[in-house]
């Protein structure tokens, strides 16, 4: 926690300076306790953004191999996701234990009382446009009981776009909303139709914040069928 803290201390003024991030209903988010931050992806520099805007330790899920990259990038990941995020590592090669592994450590950081950010989408958005959930979000909601906040980011896909490592000069929009009341959701009975419930609900929140086109397909899908084309 002390690097997170002197790691923030160092790049949030820099960051607000730079990119004078337009941040709204941040009184949304509690002052402690615990609570899921559910947002869009758009940007590798989505998970910069956010904890620089939340006055609180945001933790967020990371896939694997920013763990296991060699090299200087692979240090720095180490150092970005394991120390200053304090990320949670996930295997996304479709293991149940790596799964398993995931939401047990998300909701161990919800117990914990901390906030816990996830992208519901699974990966970042391949064109800007807004994709089905992953149901994840609702697993992790429904075994901590942890209330969700959707939140939805503009702009992060023009100072960071796919594929690029450098970022660009941009203003970013970050739109936080009211906790969302998941009890409708909850009341189908079925698990699989209470997951599913709640993740479209969480979209739909995101998606009023953000603004984006929405598509009901998995965001994975198009990213594997663009690569097969």
């Amino acid at each position: 926690m002390f690097v997170y803290q002197a790691a923030k201390f160092v790049v949030e003024p820099l960051v607000k300076i730079v990119y004078r991030p337009r941040v709204e209903g941040l009184e949304n988010i509690p002052t402690d306790g615990s609570a899921i931050l559910a947002a869009n992806h758009l940007s590798f520099s989505d998970s910069f953004f956010i904890p620089i805007v939340v006055p609180r330790h945001v933790t967020f899920i990371a896939k694997a191999e920013y763990f296991d990259a060699g090299g200087l990038r692979g240090l720095w990941n180490k150092y970005f996701y394991a120390r200053f995020a304090g990320a949670v590592r996930v295997d996304r090669s479709g293991s149940r234990n790596a799964t398993t592994a995931a939401l047990e450590g998300a909701v161990a950081v919800l117990e914990g009382g901390g906030l816990f950010g996830i992208y519901p989408e699974g990966t970042r958005s391949p064109d800007g446009k807004l994709y089905r959930g992953r149901t994840g979000i609702a697993e992790i909601a429904l075994r901590s009981g942890a209330p969700i906040i959707p939140i939805g980011i503009i702009g992060t896909d023009r100072v960071q776009p796919p594929g690029k490592k450098m970022p660009r000069l941009g203003r970013v929009t970050i739109r936080v909303g009211a906790p969302l009341d998941l009890s409708e959701a909850k009341s189908l009975g079925k698990p699989a139709l209470v997951r599913r419930a709640i993740t479209d609900e969480v979209i739909e929140a995101i998606q009023k914040l953000s603004g984006q086109e929405y598509r009901h397909v998995y965001a994975s899908d198009v990213k594997e069928g663009k690569a097969a084309a």
